[in-house]
């Protein structure tokens, strides 16, 4: 995927979250997402947070790096999340469709964000949203580089992974076959759906 065409997806699935975000119940906004210790409405309104980090908002977020990366990224995740929900919901109207994401980064880190993030919200509520399957393999490519940061290094060092619904195989080691998105999750450091994997690969990455 090109550069354009990577955008076309991120504003597709921030306006696709936004859609699922409206209709949730405020017992489902403070609900535990698969992030440890945010909530759903933390990790909402960190999805929409990207467009807006320009200098100013960035230098908060890197203030906070004394924290080391993650630490610094939960605080400004639950700085946000306290807004109102009303609030939230009104910055992914305004801030959706603006093609950037955070000053330091590239423009395929928001993709992996919104498609990894909206699973983080939509999967412990039992809400079902799949990407496009093409975007899912760019995503996991960059999660890949990410490893460390994500932790996914052991899971990505130890397994061949390769994609069911579009032509994407990486790694070495037992193959684990599954849909893009379980194989993006995978490389994002998250659990994937077990049912929809397949391979010898599957016993090295399930916990004893």
């Amino acid at each position: 995927m090109d550069k354009e065409a990577v955008w076309d997806v991120v504003v597709s699935e921030r306006h696709a979250l936004l859609e699922h975000l409206r209709v949730l119940t405020p017992e489902e906004w403070d609900h535990p997402s698969l992030c440890a210790g945010w909530r759903v409405r933390d990790v909402a309104a960190h999805v929409i947070s990207a467009p807006q980090l320009r200098w100013r908002a960035t230098g908060r977020v890197m203030t906070q790096m004394w924290r080391g990366y993650n630490g610094a990224i939960l605080r400004d995740g639950l700085q946000r999340g306290a807004a109102p929900t009303a609030e939230i919901l009104a910055q992914y109207d305004r801030w959706a469709g603006v093609r950037r994401g955070p000053l330091t980064v590239t423009h395929v880190e928001p993709l992996v964000d919104v498609l990894v993030h909206s699973q983080d919200i939509l999967r412990p509520l039992g809400r079902v949203h799949v990407p496009p399957p093409e975007a899912a393999v760019v995503a996991a490519d960059r999660s890949r580089l990410l490893a460390p940061l994500v932790g996914s290094t052991r899971t990505v060092r130890r397994v061949r992974m390769r994609a069911t619904d579009t032509e994407w195989e990486r790694g070495r080691g037992p193959v684990v076959e599954g849909p893009a998105l379980e194989l993006l999750m995978l490389c994002a450091g998250r659990e994937a759906e077990a049912t929809l994997l397949a391979g010898e690969g599957v016993e090295v990455i399930t916990p004893a």
